[in-house]
Parts: structure tokens; sequence; C-alpha cells
């Protein structure tokens, strides 16, 4: 039985790669993997466009010498060419992405605006109804600040940031809280609102709205990848032959 794996002395043959894929969940990936291979084969890219691709690789990873990429490697298991290839199948994905759906990427934008605006906002939580009442009023009246109060009563991590959080995206708070910031002014206290077990005093501090600029544009083509990806997946059937072949 041919050998076509060593892991730590361990050797796997080639009937038991299949099972083993299945077994740790790996199928779906490497069928992601092909489908992706299958639709960039065709794209092309220039020698400038690759030794940019290089570059940034390059910086990303913080490698500066050749010292440095050879180290890189070997912690990673690859070859120089083997690194190579990997670069230039990223250059090419992000220019499918480019090619399919920069025509959609302002539309997607408009629909997704709501998910991407950002808050920054301030939060006292605790799970006493008269503690929350009486920290409203203290605030209201200028007693204390918000800020102070959230550090003596708030009973979750907030408490360490004065109550301050974010600036975080829309979706992140709970709902409800998501839904009061949307509909408030900055520098708007709330009376105590109870969300699940918790009595919440909020402001909005800053609304940030999102821009189209180049990370979020770069978001949003990753966004339309995936949901085209997880489309074709739905297409494929990850089951090896023989368990075809024994269920059948």
């Amino acid at each position: 039985m041919a050998v076509i794996l060593k892991i730590g002395g361990q050797a796997i043959p080639e009937a038991d790669l299949i099972p083993l894929l299945m077994q740790y969940r790996l199928l779906p990936q490497l069928a992601k993997e092909i489908i992706i291979d299958r639709a960039i084969a065709e794209i092309e890219c220039t020698p400038e466009e690759v030794e940019q691709a290089q570059r940034g690789f390059f910086q990303q990873e913080q490698i500066t010498s050749d010292e440095q990429l050879q180290a890189w490697l070997q912690q990673q298991a690859m070859t120089a060419e083997e690194l190579k290839a990997l670069i230039l199948r990223n250059l090419k994905l992000e220019k499918f992405k480019e090619n399919t759906w920069a025509n959609k990427v302002e539309s997607h934008f408009v629909q997704s605006k709501s998910r991407l605006d950002k808050v920054v906002y301030s939060l006292i939580r605790t799970t006493e109804a008269g503690i929350a009442q009486e920290l409203y009023f203290r605030i209201q009246e200028g007693e204390a600040t918000f800020a102070e109060l959230a550090q003596q009563y708030s009973q979750g991590s907030e408490a360490q940031t004065g109550g301050l959080i974010g600036p975080v995206e829309l979706n992140a708070p709970h709902p409800k809280i998501a839904q009061m910031l949307t509909a408030s002014k900055p520098g708007q206290l709330h009376p105590p609102l109870l969300i699940g077990e918790w009595w919440i005093l909020l402001r909005l501090e800053k609304y940030q709205s999102a821009q189209l600029d180049e990370p979020t544009r770069h978001r949003l083509l990753a966004d339309l990848f995936q949901k085209w990806l997880a489309e074709q997946m739905a297409q494929v059937s990850c089951v090896a032959e023989g368990e075809n072949q024994e269920n059948s």
C-alpha cells in the first residue's frame, strides 16, 4: 500500500487519506479550494502585478531578508516555488472577485450600510432595577458622570472603560440596544431598560456612518464572493466514492 504522507513519523497510506479527510471534516474545504481553482484558472496576471503582490505579501508577513524568508518557509513547511504559487493564486482570486462583482459593490453597500455603520456608546448594566433608576437620575442631574458611575456600578466588562464601548458595527450589540442607538442622537441618555436579566442605561456618544472606502469595498467584494462560494458548495456532494458504493 503506497504511503503518500508522513506526519511526525506516522505513515498515512493512500487508502486512508479520504477517510481521514472525512473524519476531520476537511472534504468541504478541499471542495472549496477545487471550486476556486476552477474559477480562477483563466485569470491572467502581468509580471508587474505578481511582483507587487509578492511585495505586499512580504510586507504583511514582515519578511525583510532572505534569512527571514527561509525561516518562514521552514516554519510553514513550504518551498520557495510553493510560496510563489500561493501568492499567484491569491492574486488571481482577488482579480476574479474584482472582475466578477466590481459592478455590484455600490448596490451591495447600500443594502449593507445599516450593519456597516459604527457607534460609540456608553453602557451601564445592573441586575437591580432600583440602582439603575437611581443612576439614571444622578446622571441626568449632573451629580456624577456616566463614566464614574459605570466604573463603580456596572456589572460587565465595560466597567473597566467607564462604560465606553466602540466603535463597533451596529450588528454587534444586542438587537434592542442596536435599535435604540439607531434612533438616538449623540448625548441622548435613555431611561433604564430591561434586557434579559440586565437593567441597561444607555447613551449614544458618536455615530459613524459607513463610507465606501477601499477597506469597505474589499470587504464587500469578499462578502459577494463568499455568497457565490456557498451557492457553489450547495451543489457539491462531499462524499467519498467508496462510501457511495457501500450505501448503495
